[in-house]
């Protein structure tokens, strides 16, 4: 069963301080904390940081159940306040002075330093560094343990929530507390109030003190008003002035609980700065030094209050709170504070008020007043607080209620001699003689403090000039350097003096003289600064005899020290010690000074550092020199590269060795990266020597790195600048053609030289002008420009030969004036020349367009469609313009090497149609095409511009071919080229002239849906899916029209 509760203690409990520590709502933490305190276990197993048991028995064991009560209630107060701590710390947004908690702090004060155990739990927060003013985390800690934290609030939150139900009686099982503190078993039994007087109630309201004692034997006894121990002295004192009373003795009795606790609390008294317990007799705190600023005997510490308080009303924002709350939930102020008074515009004259017998004394309740932010007693007529600065508040006006004269009055009033003026209590007197002078010795402090003056040089002036005019920071700079050489003069006589008595104690002639005058003449004359002379005249209170002693002793444990380090020339040390002002680090820098001037010559000369010498015989001097010069992590990485260094088969240089050994300390792996092998020719180098492009893992040496780009820039195209082993990237990519070109031009900016790096710059910029709409390549030579004018006739700045911006074809007289399709028309009617050439002419003028950098070629278009741009290096089809990757973005494509994806029009499949074919299309469309041969052709021979591959070179060449008749004068291949363009400038679709099986090939080829129906015919199945191809297959959008 234990093991049960304790598991089901540890669930609820990690639960609890992940939403502590966490994002976790509020809810959570409460139903965490209450579920733990319901948990049938006793403290001592419950709680694993926090010594709850141990806190409750030291804070809560009293004599019977109501003490004990009121003392839990303080307890839980403070494990509120402790609980806010730790909230604060486990939250997200902290005070801005969360790592120091002050001492001074009224609430702190108030609450967790009045109970036992409270400073343990900020130890187990962090606060574990002891401050003069308070706790606070160590400087090493930059960040709470936000677990350990949250674990201890958790357990805090649980043990106060307990304490709420055990004062409640609503605790599951107070058994658990009741063997700890065994008075909470104990029934409450009102004891009758011995030193308590019977006052008639009809007495307790209006009527005076003394008259109400007066009316005591004649009134009946109905009902009593206990009346304090505090005021029953001063009742006695009242009631014996009377003249038939002056024999009458009132004797107090008190039970022997209530004498035992005034005897103890008389003997001591508690310091509200540090709770030392001292005794009665002292006035200051033996541990602070603090005056005692309140009477322990008060009857506020010697009676507790007859209830209990519950709950209360908070006066800034009238917000009620529980009564273990010590701040407001809403408004965060303290349970006594009130709203800041508002400033009067014009002093408010107080009301007289009847004498009082006793007025004024420290006992009477009207010259005294408490501060409802500290709770400090002051006496008027002090309208501000002594310890807190803030105002009094306005006291609440009582309604005062008129009752019949009472026949009490009627006895004649008796003359009253006059009293003589009170005597002093002499411990208020030298309290308030110390404040007084604390207060002069701090603001002396401060105004030294403005000038430069030390607290120590101030009090020591105070106690040294005597004299109360005269300020202490002006006597210090009139009077301290005189008195400070006098220390100076007094300590060489001193030393004088005895080295003499020492020589004639040891009589003359004697080796013992000798020795004396040897160590007079080395240490005699003792010269010290003033800075050393001021530090003993504050450490000797001011006494001057005491200080030159004092000073004497200083220096000389000072030169000690130094002649332990090896400096053994006691002059040379007196010296320094003077030029320092008794400081042994500046001492100690004047005397190394001259042993560091060698190296500092060596350092700061303009000649070269020798080289490392690695067959010097003593490896450690070598090992030395690579730690200070080449900053190796340790001494045995500079093993390591020294002994790779001395190996007889080493290739290798310092700097490869220094380089390798500071990326790792594996002899293996070092060897491996001093012998990388260049896969271009095959020599071994080290990996530093070794280069590398980013789209690839290829490594080359540096030569092989800048041949093969100096060879591509001179004489390749930029699309030619890849890897010399797996020439990679893909350039056609655009995407990746900018960041490989970026950071190429970064390696090639150090390898390459001047001239063709600048090449490399110029083709760079080539590339990237080609992608400018306004750019244009010049028809009659390889130059482009950008062109930004409207007319069509361009003139190339190269070759200075005029062509036409929009069709690109040479500038001819006959252009002005006409659009392009207008003078084409003319030139095939009226120019021989054209006439001559035929079809041939026309093909030629409609050549290939690269649609990447719009690039012309007079060529024709048959024989292999894969067709490469010499100007950008662009692979595309020459009948559709689509580009040939390795890379396919077509869903479903199984393709892996290089292709490209053709529409239904493309020349890729019309030119494996007969020419009856394609004119039969034409027909249909109502398009004319020629059959003639043109007049003045060469018969038999076709003359189309073709590019053909001989040899490994592309030169453009005259087809050649046979020709046939009612071709045009075309060979069959370019008869149907011709056709085809017909069929694209007219954009007609071939798909009506599929057969069976092409219409079926087609769409599976454009992913069609070609499922066949169940009862569909033929003709119905063809015609459905050729619609379908034509409504779902459009035709190529880059294939050329219109021509």
């Amino acid at each position: 069963m234990a093991s049960t509760l304790s598991d089901q203690l540890e669930e609820v409990r990690c639960h609890a301080e992940a939403c502590l520590y966490s994002t976790g709502s509020v809810l959570e933490v409460r139903a965490g904390i209450s579920a733990m305190a319901n948990i049938p276990l006793p403290p001592s197993a419950k709680y694993r940081y926090i010594a709850a048991e141990t806190m409750i028995i030291e804070n809560g064991v009293n004599n019977n159940r109501k003490e004990t009560i009121g003392s839990l209630q303080r307890l839980s107060t403070a494990l509120n306040i402790l609980e806010k701590y730790g909230c604060n710390l486990t939250s997200s947004s902290r005070p801005k002075y969360w790592r120091a908690v002050k001492h001074n702090n009224p609430v702190f004060r108030a609450t967790v330093d009045v109970i036992q155990g409270g400073r343990a739990v900020l130890c187990l927060y962090g606060y574990s560094n002891q401050q003069p003013d308070g706790l606070s985390f160590p400087d090493e800690v930059v960040e709470p343990d936000i677990e350990k934290v949250a674990a201890v609030t958790l357990e805090v939150m649980s043990l106060r929530m307990e304490l709420d139900m055990l004062i409640k009686e609503a605790h599951p099982h107070p058994e658990f507390f009741e063997r700890i503190i065994p008075s909470l078993n104990q029934k409450d039994d009102f004891e009758p109030i011995s030193d308590a007087v019977a006052i008639p109630s009809s007495l307790r309201e209006s009527q005076p003190l003394y008259m109400s004692l007066a009316s005591l034997s004649q009134s009946p006894t109905s009902a009593f008003l206990p009346v304090r121990t505090a005021n029953a002295s001063t009742s006695t004192s009242i009631s014996t002035r009377h003249t038939e009373r002056a024999n009458h003795h009132r004797t107090v009795v008190t039970s022997s609980k209530m004498r035992k606790n005034h005897s103890s609390s008389l003997l001591s008294w508690h310091c509200t700065h540090c709770t030392r317990v001292n005794s009665n007799q002292d006035i200051l705190c033996e541990t602070c030094e603090r005056p005692r600023l309140a009477s322990s005997g008060s009857a506020k510490d010697e009676f507790p209050q007859p209830f209990t308080i519950t709950e209360w009303q908070c006066k800034s924002c009238t917000v009620v709170n529980a009564g273990s709350s010590i701040l407001c939930e809403v408004c965060e102020r303290p349970r006594l504070a009130t709203k800041p008074p508002a400033t009067p515009t014009r002093p408010t004259p107080t009301p007289n008020r009847p004498a009082a017998p006793v007025l004024g004394m420290p006992g009477d309740p009207d010259s005294q007043w408490m501060c409802q932010f500290c709770t400090y007693i002051n006496y008027t007529p002090a309208s501000v607080c002594e310890m807190c600065d803030l105002p009094r508040p306005e006291p609440t006006k009582m309604r005062v209620k008129l009752h019949p004269p009472s026949q009490v009055k009627k006895v004649p009033v008796l003359s009253v001699k006059p009293k003589d003026p009170p005597m002093e209590d002499p411990d208020l007197r030298r309290q308030k003689l110390m404040r007084e002078e604390g207060l002069k010795l701090i603001q002396l402090i401060r105004d030294g403090e403005k000038k430069g003056v030390s607290p120590e040089e101030v009090y020591t002036g105070m106690r040294v000039s005597g004299d109360g005019n005269i300020l202490p920071c002006d006597w210090l700079k009139a009077e301290l350097p005189h008195l400070l050489d006098q220390i100076c003069a007094t300590a060489t006589s001193s030393r004088a003096a005895d080295l003499k008595a020492g020589q004639n104690q040891n009589g003359t002639g004697t080796a013992e003289d000798t020795g004396v005058e040897e160590e007079q003449t080395r240490g005699g004359g003792v010269t010290l600064s003033r800075a050393e002379a001021k530090l003993a005249w504050l450490s000797a209170g001011g006494d001057t005899e005491r200080a030159a002693k004092q000073a004497l002793r200083d220096r000389h444990s000072k030169v000690k020290e130094l002649c332990s380090l090896g400096f053994t020339d006691e002059v040379r040390c007196q010296e320094v010690l003077r030029q320092s002002e008794g400081e042994v680090r500046g001492a100690l820098s004047l005397l190394q000074r001259p042993l560091m001037e060698p190296f500092h010559q060596r350092m700061w000369s303009d000649q070269p550092e020798p080289p490392i010498d690695i067959n010097h015989p003593d490896k450690q001097r070598v090992c030395r020199r690579l730690l200070a010069v080449y900053d190796l992590p340790s001494w045995g990485r500079c093993e390591l590269a020294l002994s790779l260094l001395q190996e007889r088969t080493a290739p290798y240089s310092l700097d490869d060795v220094v380089q390798a050994v500071r990326e790792s300390h594996d002899r293996d792996f070092i060897r491996r990266v001093l012998a990388k092998e260049c896969p271009i020719c095959l020599s071994e180098f080290p990996h530093s020597k070794m280069q590398s492009l980013t789209s690839c893992q290829c490594s080359v040496c540096c030569g092989c790195f800048q041949q093969h780009f100096t060879i591509a820039v001179r004489d390749k195209h930029i699309r030619d600048m890849v890897c010399p082993v797996c020439w990679e990237p893909d350039i056609n990519d655009p995407e990746h053609l900018n960041s490989y070109f970026s950071t190429l031009d970064i390696q090639l900016r150090e390898c390459l030289e001047p001239e063709v790096y600048d090449l490399f710059h110029k083709k760079l910029t080539e590339q990237a002008l080609i992608k400018d709409p306004k750019f244009l390549w010049c028809s009659h030579c390889s130059y482009g420009f950008i062109y930004d004018g409207d007319q069509l006739k361009v003139t190339c700045f190269q070759c200075r030969n005029s062509f036409c911006a929009q069709c690109k074809k040479p500038w001819e007289s006959q252009h002005g004036g006409l659009s392009c399709e207008r003078y084409q028309s003319w030139k095939r009617e009226n120019d021989p020349e054209y006439q001559r050439q035929g079809l041939a002419g026309y093909l030629r003028d409609n050549g290939i367009t690269c649609p990447n950098c719009r690039f012309q070629y007079a060529l024709s278009k048959g024989g292999c469609m894969h067709f490469s741009c010499s100007q950008c290096r662009y692979q595309f089809c020459s009948g559709c313009n689509n580009p040939f990757h390795t890379t396919c973005a077509v869903i479903h494509c199984s393709v892996t090497g290089l292709h490209a994806h053709h529409p239904r029009d493309c020349l890729f499949y019309l030119r494996d149609w007969e020419p009856g074919r394609l004119q039969a299309l034409l027909q249909n469309k109502g398009v004319e095409f020629n059959t003639d041969t043109p007049p003045g052709t060469q018969a038999g021979l076709c003359g189309v511009i073709e590019q053909k591959d001989e040899s490994g070179q592309q030169t453009d060449s005259a087809c050649g071919a046979q020709t046939q008749p009612g071709h045009a004068g075309l060979c069959e291949k370019h008869y149907r080229e011709y056709l085809v363009s017909l069929i694209n400038s007219h954009s007609i679709d071939p798909a009506p002239l599929f057969n069976a099986n092409e219409l079926v090939l087609a769409c599976r080829r454009y992913q069609v849906d070609d499922a066949r129906g169940e009862l569909e015919d033929d003709v119905t199945y063809y015609t459905r899916i050729l619609e379908k191809l034509i409504d779902e297959v459009p035709l190529g959008d880059k294939v050329p029209r219109k021509k």
